[in-house]
């Protein structure tokens, strides 16, 4: 992700934890000059990503301390597996330690939750897509996160894809035809336009106005299914709404091109990773 992009999430990140005072508790325990080391280590099986955001946030506490990685983004992990060594001012070391966690164990939920999406559509060609139900500002970790875990991306945001959703639709009348026309003639000429539907007789409205993609919302097995046979691959069709582990296998039965699930991105819980810190003793 973009350095400064990722310097500012961290640190808001690092005012919200620190606040003016700092980490008080380590600067009444700890000698200014003393010295530290930290393992990172996996408490669990998972997908790693991350692991540049975890090293950074050290980083930006205190330039001397150094982190050497011993695993990379898209690897998968054992239970107690070490990934990084620090090394570098223990106050520092202790300052940065939540900050660092939290980004981390949220990017490796992540990965590791779309490690299992990418596993149940093995063998299809349906593309397990993300959404932007994402934690505000971590959106680029997020998007990578997907990625190391084996699926693929939706759009990044508002401003690099067309889709018009219900309110859109709503908001010109309430009609496909001049949502879709609308897009086409103001929408930059290199970006496609997908229009959400909600009914099936809505898809060859949307096909004959020359949508690239149909999003069939909140659709059933079934009528994803006569979806698929009436637009008989005059438009890539994705399916989402209720899109859960467990239904993707049936789904990639069904011949849409792509399914959009939220869950992901928005319901992957935190992994099991610590920081196990200890003092580094001057020689005598």
């Amino acid at each position: 992700m973009n350095d400064l992009f990722l310097d500012r999430l961290i640190d808001l990140a690092l005012e919200e934890d620190l606040g003016a005072a700092g980490d008080i508790t380590s600067v009444a325990l700890v000698p200014a000059d003393q010295l530290g080391k930290a393992e990172l280590w996996a408490k669990e099986e998972m997908v790693l990503s991350g692991l540049e955001a975890f090293a950074h946030v050290f980083a930006r506490v205190d330039p001397r301390v150094k982190c050497e990685l011993e695993a990379s983004d898209g690897d998968r992990t054992g239970p107690m597996q070490g990934i990084a060594q620090l090394e570098g001012p223990l106050r520092a070391l202790l300052a940065a330690e939540r900050t660092a966690l939290n980004i981390l164990q949220r990017t490796c939920g992540i990965a590791t939750a779309a490690a299992k999406a990418a596993e149940a559509v093995k063998g299809s060609k349906l593309k397990v897509i993300d959404t932007r139900k994402t934690a505000p500002g971590m959106r680029s970790l997020v998007k990578r996160a997907v990625r190391d875990g084996g699926l693929q991306n939706h759009r990044f945001g508002l401003f690099d894809g067309v889709l018009i959703k219900d309110n859109h639709i709503a908001a010109v009348g309430g009609s496909i035809t001049d949502a879709v026309r609308a897009a086409k003639a103001n929408a930059p000429r290199l970006v496609k336009i997908e229009i959400e539907i909600t009914k099936l007789e809505q898809l060859e409205e949307a096909i004959t106005e020359g949508a690239d993609v149909v999003l069939l919302d909140n659709f059933d097995d079934a009528r994803i299914a006569e979806a698929v046979k009436q637009a008989n691959g005059r438009v890539e069709l994705e399916i989402s709404g209720k899109v859960t582990l467990e239904r993707l296998p049936i789904l990639a039965k069904l011949g849409a091109a792509y399914v959009s699930m939220g869950a992901v991105t928005h319901s992957a819980r935190a992994m099991d990773l610590s920081l196990e810190v200890q003092t580094i003793r001057p020689r005598r």
